[in-house]
């Protein structure tokens, strides 16, 4: 019957649909990328079908319900075959997008109806007569470099619209959100040793940061370790993770978490400084999570080439990650691409915190993205100063590079930030479009890395990548006391931090940052476009843990 039904929804010629997401770049289409001339037809292209969600309006209104405390529907989430059932696409849909890939010369090579996406790959010609577009290459308006994109919507032969398409084009290449301190000193025509203006305090080598040091800043306590507790890490390129067990052999310290590296497309899970792949944000990313939570139960990084792959997997993984950690960024065609997936995280009970940058003032040609999307955690950056090493949290003051500011793509104010007292003509938010980011944690030149099989590095690197996962690792202490007190886990942040923090708990829960600036904006009383809410505080974890 879903094979007949399937054959309904393909459609024939000339009754192609449009997508409900938009694919042509701008500077394609405004002619300010030059056309040089078309991908030859016999290329491969590897691409991510993503069928669309049903009922939204029912979703959105289930998720008001489960983000409410006084509903009934207060943090029941749903499991993932419940989210199918109610939101994700029918078995006749996917079959049918099954059959048009097939009937077009593709080969499958992943995806499943729980994640909502037909993951193909054929040449261009097979592209182009799909999906009626002509696959051309264009000269970067900005970059020195060509990029390949479509010159037109694509339009294929079903009887339904389709979400999106990824990996029509690469205008936008994917970028690691830290800044190397050398670097930082040479584009503002200062020395290394004037970045960071006061002495580290850290436990590593160079008196530089470590995980644990976070952990003790901002925790402070021994009882919680994320014990049974599933985080995930959101990468673009694999890890070697024989660096990972040189940092903690170099500091004295053992992992205990088990760590596994899946590739969500056929991404190699490998990073080898010999094929010229660097791995510095990858291992950081995993020191920084491990160090403030060392009992996870796992952690997963999840490799990958599309971020609609990537997503997908984490909406679907067993065991489901419910915390999450991104440290990257990039421009995508249409910025509401992955709202279908970050709702049906909110709706399953994750949290995905993505870093909001190390340019400054977000603008359309210095973007953070995804940290402005409404359904994410936007993680800012501080200076932060502890009392001795693996000491407790002394002063913290604004990072001068983090990113933060009013959404340069016009993402609409999310509920939680239109409620009195959050948006003011101190921290000159916005009230039209979503502010970040939402909190923050230190992301000064103060960590120990290693990376690439070579000398490890103290107090070199920075950056909001540093502030990601870390809170990805303090809301899995926050889990395990939840699911410790009998209750669920806390899911989407967002709607109770900015409710509690307009109260007389926000002194109690974070560490206000009220000094410094990166930008356009300085850090204010309260919430601000540079810092957030600011850091958290160990009590944060009895308030959403009571």
């Amino acid at each position: 019957m879903f094979a007949t039904i399937a054959m309904m929804l393909t459609a024939p010629m000339g009754l192609a649909q449009s997508l409900l997401t938009h694919h042509m770049r701008e500077a394609a289409s405004s002619g300010e990328a030059r056309a040089i001339g078309q991908l030859p037809s016999s290329q491969i292209m590897s691409l991510d079908i993503v069928l669309p969600l049903r009922n939204q309006e029912g979703l959105e209104t289930l998720l008001s319900d489960i983000y409410d405390p006084k509903s009934g529907l207060y943090r029941h989430f749903l499991t993932v075959p419940e989210f199918t059932a109610r939101f994700g696409p029918t078995q006749a849909e996917y079959d049918a997008v099954l059959q048009f890939a097939k009937k077009n010369g593709f080969a499958i090579v992943g995806g499943t109806r729980d994640g909502m996406d037909v993951q193909i790959k054929g040449p261009v010609s097979a592209v182009e007569t799909a999906f009626h577009i002509s696959m051309h290459t264009y000269q970067h308006p900005t970059e020195n470099r060509t990029f390949y994109a479509p010159d037109r919507e694509p339009t294929p032969d079903l009887a339904f619209s389709l979400w999106h398409i990824s990996g029509l084009d690469n205008y936008s290449i994917p970028h690691t959100l830290l800044v190397k301190k050398s670097d930082y000193a040479k584009a503002n025509g200062i020395s290394p040793e004037a970045v960071v203006s006061h002495a580290t305090t850290g436990s590593g080598p160079s008196a530089s940061f470590l995980g644990s040091d976070m952990r003790a800043a901002y925790y402070g306590g021994t009882a919680l370790t994320g014990a049974g507790q599933n985080l995930g890490l959101f990468e673009y390129e694999g890890t070697d993770l024989a660096d990972l067990t040189t940092y903690f052999k170099n500091v004295g310290q053992t992992n205990s978490v088990p760590i596994t590296l899946l590739s969500t497309d056929g991404t190699s899970t490998s990073c080898l400084a010999a094929d010229g792949c660097d791995d510095t944000e990858q291992t950081l990313d995993m020191t920084q999570a491990i160090g403030m939570a060392p009992g996870l139960a796992s952690l997963v990084v999840y490799v990958g080439s599309t971020d609609t792959a990537m997503i997908s997997a984490m909406t679907t993984h067993s065991p489901l990650p419910t915390t999450i950690g991104c440290s990257w960024g990039w421009t995508p065609a249409d910025p509401t691409t992955l709202d279908p997936y970050f709702e049906k995280m909110a709706a399953q009970g994750q949290n995905f915190f993505a870093a909001s940058g190390d340019s400054s003032t977000w603008s359309s040609r210095n973007e953070a993205w995804p940290a402005d999307d409404a359904y994410v955690v936007s993680v800012g950056g501080t200076d932060l100063t502890t009392s001795s090493a693996a000491g407790p949290w002394k002063s913290e003051t604004a990072w001068t590079d983090s990113g933060g500011g009013i959404s340069p793509d016009k993402i609409a104010i999310p509920a939680w930030q239109k409620l009195t007292g959050v948006i003011t003509s101190t921290n000159k938010g916005s009230t039209k479009y979503r502010n970040g980011p939402d909190v923050s944690a230190n992301a000064n030149f103060t960590f120990y890395t290693c990376a690439d099989q070579t000398t490890c590095l103290a107090n070199e690197y920075g950056g909001t990548s540093f502030a990601a996962p870390m809170w990805a690792g303090f809301i899995a202490l926050v889990n395990q006391q939840l699911v410790a007190n009998g209750d669920s886990t806390i899911g989407f942040i967002n709607p109770t931090i900015y409710a509690q923090n307009i109260t007389s708990t926000y002194s109690t829960d974070f560490h206000d940052i009220t000094s410094g600036k990166s930008g356009s904006y300085s850090a204010v009383t309260g919430y601000d476009l540079v810092t957030g809410w600011g850091s958290p505080k160990p009590a944060l974890i009895t308030t959403l843990a009571p």
